[in-house]
């Protein structure tokens, strides 16, 4: 699974560097170094321009809320959806069949840049109390994650025409591979660049096999080392959360 995750990120920057347009507007995004879903977080989608839909789709860098909500979903109160479980991950091997993200399959991919996720690792400690170890995964060499993503569209449909939009996404995660099942047994989908036109054209359906967990070479650059205990709450966020790890303090355990 990928349930927490760090980007560091601006989304002006990153508009820029993959020639896309920034479509943020003020929401007034900071380097978050411990993501949690129903955070604000940032996607790479590719679509049409409303008013010139013969034009090509180009790429536009979103901020969208991680859980995805689907577009069916009841209204609580004015604006706002019924509060359910948060759909952060989607399974890729399930998501073409599932309810809440089938539709999103067909027509609704996107990318969610990262810098690196967490995954913790429990082992039991002297006490007799199980001790959860947080470790980080990220690009060896320093270089942005883009992991498979969907999202959706939701409207209070009682307040017509006039209903704001709210985007929101899901992390596709599929059996993890090589060195990273020593870690944790499934793993965010990395869509490595070559596959981007594919999987984010929203006129054609994503080849069967972008959604197929890819050999263990696809995450061979991926360096896992662990990170300090902070992370373990939400309420830390800070570069800190991504320091070395002191091992005289007993945090580092060994993956073999």
């Amino acid at each position: 699974m990928c349930g927490r995750y760090a980007t560091t990120t601006n989304p002006a920057t990153l508009a820029v560097e993959l020639d896309a347009l920034d479509e943020t507007g003020d929401t007034g995004f900071s380097p978050n170094y411990n993501v949690a879903p129903t955070n604000q977080v940032l996607t790479v989608v590719q679509r049409h321009d409303r008013e010139h839909l013969e034009d090509p789709a180009t790429l536009r860098v979103r901020a969208m809320r991680w859980g995805l909500i689907p577009p069916w979903t009841k209204t609580a109160e004015p604006g706002v959806p019924v509060k359910g479980k948060p759909l952060f991950n989607a399974r890729a091997d399930k998501a073409a069949t599932t309810a809440s993200f089938r539709d999103a399959v067909k027509k609704r991919r996107c990318l969610v840049p990262m810098d690196g996720w967490y995954e913790w690792v429990t082992e039991p400690a002297s006490t007799g109390k199980a001790v959860k170890h947080p470790f980080f995964m990220s690009e060896a060499e320093g270089g942005r994650l883009y992991m498979a993503g969907l999202w959706s569209v939701w409207r209070d449909r009682d307040q017509g025409d006039a209903a704001q939009t709210l985007l929101s996404c899901t992390i596709l995660t599929t059996d993890a591979v090589g060195e990273l099942t020593k870690v944790h047994d499934r793993m965010p989908l990395p869509m490595p660049r070559e596959h981007w036109n594919a999987w984010l054209d929203p006129d054609h359906p994503a080849p069967e096999e972008l959604l197929e967990t890819p050999a263990a070479a696809a995450v061979s650059n991926i360096l896992i080392r662990p990170v300090p205990m902070l992370v373990n709450s939400v309420k830390n966020n800070g570069p800190e959360l991504l320091s070395e790890v002191d091992e005289q303090a007993g945090q580092q355990i060994s993956l073999i």
